[in-house]
This record gives C-alpha cells, structure tokens and sequence, in this order.
C-alpha cells in the first residue's frame, strides 16, 4: 500500500469549500436518504437562530466576515483516482443541498441574483449534475430547483419521497423575518462562507470504513443531557440519594431511547419550553436568541443560569432533589404518554395520533402538550388536559388548510409560545375557557371547506381530510371503522384518493368554457372519495353511471352517492337525521353537485371539530 493511500486528512472547510463545483458519490450503505421532519426542522432552525443572532439590520455584507462561525459537524469521503465517494454524513449534506435548493428559489422569487447553483449543480460539456449524484433522484432534484415541486410517481424510491417532504418541511421551518429582500442575501452569504464542517479524507475505503467506524461506536463526546445531569447531581449533598437518582436518570434516559437516540433531548426541551421558558426571539431582524431558543441549543447551560425560573436556589440540595425525584418522573411520564398515543390510536389520546399525522412542529406542539400540566394533577387529569390541547391543535391546522392557509413554525411560533405561557399549569376548566376563546377568534372559518381543492402540495392533507371525514361517518353509523384503515393501513389494503370526475374535459364542455376550469373543480374535495388502491386505479377514467354501479360496494361516504344506500339503511338514515347532515344521493355528477358534496363536507367537518368539548358545564 502506497503512502497515499495509508494517509488521513482533515480539514476545516466551509459551504462553499464542500459543494461548489464539487462531485461526491455515495456509497452503497449510505444510498438512503432517512432524514425525519424533526431533522429538517432542527437544521433549520439551528443555523437560522444562529445566523439572526448576529445579524443587525445597519451591517453591510462584508461584516458578515466577522461573525461567529457555525460548526456543522463532519464528513468522511474516500477518495481514489480523483473521485471522491461520501462515506458519512451524506444525510447532512443532502439536507444542505434540499436547503440550498429552497434558497435559490426564494431568491429568485425575490427578483435577487444570488449565484447558488454552482453549490448544487455544475455543467460540463452542456451537462448538468448534481454535486451529489444518485441517479435515482435526479428527476426529483431537476425539478424541485426548477420549480420547488415534484409530483411523486409510483416508482420513486424512498428516498426520494423523503427528499420530497424534507424539502417541504423547509419551506414550513424558514423564518418568515429572512424571507425579505434585504436579509436573505446576508443569510445566504453567512451559510456560504460561515457554516463550517470537518471534512475527513481518506484515499483508501479500508482507512474511511474505519473512521466511520469509529466515529458512530466510540464517541466520547458527552451530550447536552449528561451534561445537565452532571451539574443537578453535582448539587446533591447525600451519596445515597445522588445514586438513587443516577439509577433513575439512566433507565429513564435508556427508555427514551427506545424510541429514537435523540428522544431524551427533545423531552427536556419540550418540558423547559413548556414549564419555565419565560420570552422567546422576536420576529423582527437583528432580534436576540431568548428562552426558547436558548433551551432549544443549550438546554443544559440555559438551566444552570436560569434556576431562578425553574424556582430552585443555587445552594438548595433538596430542591434539586425534588427536582429529580418529583418534577422529573412527572413530566416523563406525561412525555411517555405522547410518545406512545403517537404511535397506536386510543379512545384516550386519539387527538395526539391525529396531529402526529397533521399537525404542528414538535417544537411547537410537544411545549403546548405539556404546559398546562401540574405536578399534583392526577393521571386522568395529565390525559385529559393532554388531549384537550392536542385536539385544539388539530382543529387549529384543520381549518388553516381548508382555507389554504399555511401553518409553518415560523409563523405561527410567536402565537403558540404566548399560548403556551396562557395555559401553564392550568385547571381544565380555565384550559377549555382559553382554549375554546382562541378558535372562536381564529379567522379561518368552515366555510372555505365549500372552497377547498386538491393541489399539487396538499395531497398529503387531502388524504387525511377524507381519512378523517370517511372514518367519522362510518363510526356516527355504528360500523366498525377508523381513521387508521383509510389513512395508512399497514398490512392491509391501501387506500388513494379518487376523483369522481374522469380527467376527461371533453365530457364537460357544456358547463366549462376553459379546461383550468374544469381541473379546478374536478380537484374540489366534493369531487373526492378514498377508494382502495386496485379499485381506484380500475374505475379511474370510467363515466359517472359506471362507477356509480361499483361505489354501492365501497365505504359509506362514497356510498352516500348512490340512491340504493337511502333504502333499507337504518343506521345510516338514523345517523342522518340525528346529524343534520345535507347527505342525498346524486344519480348524476354535474358541477351543482360537486357544490352539494362541498357543503356536506363541510358539515360533516363542523361535527368532528365542534368546540363542543371546550364548552365547561355550569
């Protein structure tokens, strides 16, 4: 083995030093692109706080240059023969080339010039590719830089549709207060040149498969949580005590990590945010980190400098103690019941399973879940208060998106972070008083259900939508049905959403001058059923009166089209007239009918999201 091939080097490289004019494959055991929501959202929101903690809005570009660095972590890539293969850390850089994608829209968006392709992208020979090749993405790639969208085909691997919902979830975690002319160059030139990773290059694999290796098993780095951990039992004045709790401490945090190696840090920070967090940045450039993003970075540090507002004294032993012994299990054990309602659908918590699937950032929702709770609150009361919160939260995200209304962390974060402080540690009735006060002064109304289509971005809601509507209406019936069946049923069939119309304009010209028309209302969620996957596929560009003959044998909504479910049906007429539901059937499918099933639809939605529940009884 030649010299070269034995040497390791590593060097400090910015944004710019890695990915411009760069090539880079993956290697086969990194191929997967696996990066959650909750990734994304913490990427963003690192360096976006980072960067604004720094910025003043009299600064010129070139002051950029003195601020603070951001350290990104490092990458491992093998290199021989002049290419370069990643070995570690292609889920970061992936995430950063998603995030340099969204950049170079929005400023494009805003007439700005900036010049990010070549970090994404270069051209030889009248060719383009991507700084970080993968064929199978290449399709989604093109067209998320050209336009911000790709619609997914059937074919797509799974990395590329979580390329797909990453790239949406930056669009929902960017600060509204960078989005602006002046700023997001500054931001722009701030990740170019200030964001910093470790670059570690080995020119043989046998030499990078072992950095790899040691990297991810012997890491000795301790963590923001054993960091916390070290100064409370530090505090400790009885050896005996200080071990019980030790003992404590490491089973628990063994139990969150059952459910992912990073669960431990977001309970702490979810349980500061909602318990002690007293101010958060303001939305406006040049504003400072507070609470809530200071607990979101270094939660360990911010508690050791804010005991004032955790209420414990610097020299209290037993305050710190009951701080482990009390405040601690108490608020695990309320973390644990989210994490698990999340994961199975219960009578209980049924609203913590629903906004997991459509919901808010847990950034933002896992504070609100939390705050009202007091230690002294019993099980039923924790479980109570939970769901009530959680079902706020769903009717909240509910009616922003049926009048298309986006609900990203970033503009809604002020807004929740207030009603987080309103509702600490409060009784269930003043929680239903607060909470039932901020949907009556919400300004998305029901009545843009009547308005609501499918787009090329709300597939997802769509679906959940119908899920939601579909499972109700069943259960109202007295059938045995659930939200799970229609929305994702593992190990049973899948279901799709069908258009009632045929994407067939020819067919309705005589109500539609212009095709955009037709598409439109052909999208309208009246024009919407759930059908199982072989089913949809087979009656897809089938007339009406065909597919009416096979809707009869499907779910009850799409039933509730045929006039033979208005006879001999007692429970479902029975749920009607208890209801009031507008249900009729539709022997035909006109443009007045797509209108009748709106305004079903939106009845049905009323029912399901009442603030009935919030209404305290005197």
């Amino acid at each position: 083995m030649s010299k070269l091939n034995n040497k390791v080097e590593a060097h400090h490289r910015s944004i710019t030093e890695v990915l411009d004019d760069k090539k880079y494959t993956v290697d086969y055991f990194q191929r997967e692109y696996q990066w959650e929501e909750r990734h994304i959202e913490q990427l963003v929101s690192d360096l976006t706080a980072s960067f604004l903690n720094e910025y003043k809005p009299e600064h010129k570009r070139k002051d950029i240059e003195n601020y603070n660095s951001y350290y990104l972590g490092s990458f491992v890539v093998s290199e021989k023969d002049g290419q370069r293969s990643i070995i570690d850390g292609q889920q970061r850089l992936t995430s950063l080339t998603l995030l340099l994608i969204y950049l170079n829209n929005l400023q494009k968006e805003l007439g700005l010039k900036e010049k990010l392709e070549p970090l994404v992208f270069s051209e030889k020979y009248g060719e383009m590719s991507f700084n970080i090749q993968v064929d199978e993405r290449i399709s989604c790639m093109e067209s998320l830089f050209k336009s911000g969208v790709y619609e997914a085909k059937e074919t797509d691997d799974e990395s590329t549709l979580n390329m797909i919902s990453r790239y949406g979830d930056i669009e929902k975690a960017f600060p509204e207060e960078i989005k602006k002319h002046i700023i997001l160059p500054f931001f722009i030139d701030w990740l170019r040149y200030n964001v910093i990773l470790v670059e570690i290059i080995a020119y043989s694999d046998e030499n990078a498969y072992t950095i790899f290796e040691t990297m991810n098993d012997r890491g000795l780095n301790l963590t923001p949580t054993e960091m916390f951990k070290g100064f409370i039992l530090s505090k400790f004045e009885d050896s005996k005590k200080r071990q019980k709790a030790n003992e404590l401490w490491k089973i628990a945090i063994q139990e969150l990590h059952t459910y992912d190696k990073d669960e431990d840090q977001r309970f702490i920070q979810a349980w500061f945010r909602a318990q002690y967090a007293e101010s958060i940045r303001q939305a406006k450039a040049g504003s400072k980190n507070e609470d809530f993003e200071k607990i979101g970075t270094h939660f360990h540090s911010w508690f050791r400098d804010n005991l004032n507002k955790v209420g414990i004294k610097q020299e209290d032993s037993e305050g710190f103690q009951s701080f482990i012994d009390k405040d601690f299990k108490f608020f695990l054990n309320a973390y644990k019941h989210i994490l698990t309602a999340e994961r199975k659908l219960t009578d209980t918590l049924s609203h913590v399973f629903y906004i997991k699937r459509w919901g808010i950032a847990n950034s933002l929702s896992y504070p609100l879940l939390l705050a009202s709770l007091q230690t002294t609150d019993n099980s039923d009361t924790v479980l109570e208060k939970i769901d009530l919160v959680a079902r706020y939260i769903e009717i909240f995200v509910v009616r922003r998106s049926v009048n298309f209304r986006k609900f990203a962390s970033s503009s809604i974060r002020y807004t929740m972070y207030t009603l987080v402080k309103e509702i600490r540690r409060t009784e269930v009735h003043k929680l239903k008083d607060i909470l039932k006060r901020k949907l009556d002064e919400m300004e998305e109304p029901w009545v843009g259900v009547q308005n609501f289509r499918l787009h090329s971005q709300n597939g997802v809601f769509v679906k959940f939508l119908l899920s939601r509507i579909t499972s109700y209406v069943e259960q109202q019936s007295g059938l045995n049905s659930s939200f799970e069946k229609y929305y994702h049923n593992p190990g049973g069939k899948s279901f799709e959403v069908e258009h009632i119309w045929a994407d067939k304009y020819a067919d309705h010209k005589e109500e539609f001058e212009q095709e955009s028309d037709f598409q439109k209302y052909r999208n309208r969620i009246g024009a919407l059923v759930l059908l199982p996957r072989g089913t949809n596929q087979s009656y897809g560009a089938k007339p009406y009166n065909d597919k009416l003959n096979h809707y009869i044998k499907e779910n009850l909504l799409v039933q509730s089209l045929c006039p033979l479910t208005y006879q001999n049906n007692p429970n479902f007429l029975s749920m009607n007239n208890k209801l009031t539901f507008p249900f009729k059937a539709h022997k035909e499918f006109r443009k007045a009918d797509i209108s009748d099933r709106q305004k079903l639809y939106q009845a049905i939605c009323e029912s399901i999201w009442s603030t009935k529940s919030y209404t305290n009884l005197k």
